[in-house]
């Protein structure tokens, strides 16, 4: 590389990853196939609009591979392509949940998503996201003793406020979601069923995690997580007489983007094809029990487990402890210097600031891709126990 500068934070950037256990949650590590497509001649084209119906000449290779995109997502999910469409050009996760409200619901409407403190993200209607700004959050959380959703208090809360899109799926939720009650809650209030599985797409692509395809309107993925691929995203929409795809397509573009970055589209089908290696799923299934491994032997070692455990990838620690322990970010910062990174995180019902919150987050998936088993996971958790008692 001719820009030394550039170069040379590249090298630093390889090395830090190198040296340190990741516990990042939302992180992984791709493979050099799906480096390779990133880095491409794929980066010089300008393919706006979508596949036959561009608005620049010399599309034809990108039309092939935006419709590879698609197939291979379809596929690797199980999904037949008279049911579902799929639309591979968000550029990230936020932009993909702000097209489908976008599409689907008017300026000011009602979007039910669990709140940001609860497990929820910015853009299931936080009131600093532009979803909070456009449209009204009805937020929804978990009980505050057993730390799990309570799907009947749901269900009441929805067809009182009666809101336009229910959003089930979450940033900082271990347990598995129950994806038919929540259908039910969106059929008793006549809300779209909004399933944003960004976390654990990879797990539920691995088939060690179940699937909201049967009963979701609309599903929304990043694909650098748990899926082990580029940052990008996918929105998945039903194909039925209220014409979801339709409204999707034009919310993206239009609506939302310009041209597509067909790199990355590209990078995204590589990832696509390797999720439906029978390797992954022996991944999937392995991540979730180093996670529960983790969670376990922390747990044993006195530290508070929130909701008692873990049925995915991730696990949320409370580190304050009423006060018996240490704040998130000092034990953020602690295991940093230690060399594992993690990411400092609020707890349900959490009584200190978000700068400075009670928890941690840790997750399963990059340190997995590395080839850690559970033994690899116990030696962690007594290493992190060791760093926050010090």
């Amino acid at each position: 590389m001719k820009d030394k500068a550039i170069e040379s934070l590249i090298k630093a950037e390889r090395a830090r990853q190198k040296k340190v256990i990741n516990l990042i949650a939302s992180e992984n590590y791709v493979s050099k196939d799906v480096l390779d497509a990133l880095g491409s001649e794929l980066t010089n084209k300008y393919a706006e609009g979508y596949p036959g119906a561009r608005y620049y000449g010399g599309n034809e290779i990108m039309d092939k591979v935006e419709n590879l995109a698609k197939e291979r997502a379809l596929k690797a999910f199980g999904l037949s392509k008279n049911g579902w469409a799929v639309n591979v050009q968000p550029l990230s996760g936020s932009p993909a949940n702000v097209a489908v409200y976008l599409g689907l619901v008017k300026p000011g409407g009602k979007i039910m998503g669990m709140s940001l403190d609860h497990g929820g993200h910015l853009t299931h209607g936080h009131k600093v996201s532009i979803t909070g700004k456009m449209w009204q959050q009805v937020p929804y959380g978990v009980d505050e003793k057993t730390e799990k959703i309570n799907y009947e208090e749901l269900k009441k809360k929805a067809v009182a406020e009666k809101p336009d899109i229910i959003v089930a799926g979450f940033t900082a939720y271990p347990r598995k979601i129950e994806w038919k009650k929540f259908r039910e809650i969106a059929d008793a209030c006549g809300a779209y069923l909004m399933v944003d599985m960004s976390h654990i797409g990879g797990l539920v692509a691995g088939k060690a995690y179940p699937s909201p395809f049967p009963y979701a309107d609309i599903v929304t993925t990043t694909v650098h997580k748990t899926l082990r691929g580029p940052r990008a995203a996918m929105i998945f929409s039903k194909i039925d007489e209220r014409d979801i795809p339709k409204k999707i397509d034009k919310a993206v573009f239009p609506g939302m983007q310009g041209g597509p970055h067909l790199n990355q589209i590209a990078a995204v089908a590589v990832t696509l094809k390797e999720a439906m290696e029978p390797s992954f799923k022996t991944y999937a299934k392995q991540v979730i029990k180093n996670a529960q491994t983790l969670a376990t032997e922390l747990k044993k070692r006195g530290w508070r487990i929130i909701s008692g455990g873990t049925d995915s990838h991730l696990i949320l620690v409370d580190t304050w402890m009423e006060g018996k322990g240490i704040g998130g970010k000092e034990a953020s910062d602690r295991l940093e210097k230690a060399g594992i990174i993690v990411n400092k995180n609020t707890i349900p019902f959490d009584k200190r600031s978000p700068v400075d919150p009670s928890g941690i987050r840790l997750g399963a998936a990059a340190e997995t891709t590395r080839g850690k088993t559970e033994k690899d996971f116990v030696k962690i958790a007594e290493k992190i126990d060791n760093i926050l008692r010090a």
